[in-house]
């Protein structure tokens, strides 16, 4: 039979270990949630860069674009309305699209996007193991 310092001794022991567990394993999840976060913080930051230098070359054949709408309106256009409406109608129509193309990107750029789903998954994962050890470890006291 164990004596009651034994059975101290050994849920001290128990304990012990498993705060250093635990310890080790916030440590490893902070470190895997800091790489995650780097990781989709470089991927954001190329595509970023790729974009920008994108809508800067895409700007300037757009605004040939818009040039190029409002000479083909005055044309058409009665005369004593030139260029003011030709101008207005090519404005109005461009801002319309920017606004819908505004909130598709928004929407494209949910949080929920960035998320560290890895780190997530893995933290739920965790706490479902330190719940067993604690089960385990009040099985090992009875």
């Amino acid at each position: 039979m164990e004596s009651d310092s034994q059975k101290s001794s050994s849920v001290g022991s128990l304990l012990s270990t498993l705060l250093n567990e635990v310890t080790a394993l916030v440590r490893g999840e902070a470190a895997l949630a800091k790489a995650e976060m780097s990781e989709k913080t470089h991927q954001a930051m190329m595509g970023l860069g790729s974009i920008a230098t994108a809508g800067a070359v895409l700007f300037g054949g757009f605004l040939t674009l818009l040039a190029t709408a409002v000479m083909l309106l005055n044309e058409v256009l009665p005369p004593e309305t030139r260029p003011w409406l030709a101008t207005l109608l090519v404005g109005a129509v461009v801002t319309l699209m920017g606004v819908v193309m505004l909130k598709a990107g928004l929407k494209k750029m949910r949080a929920q996007g960035l998320m560290p789903n890895r780190t997530m998954n893995s933290l739920r994962d965790d706490q479902t193991l330190a719940k067993q050890h604690k089960q385990h470890v009040k099985e090992e006291m009875k």
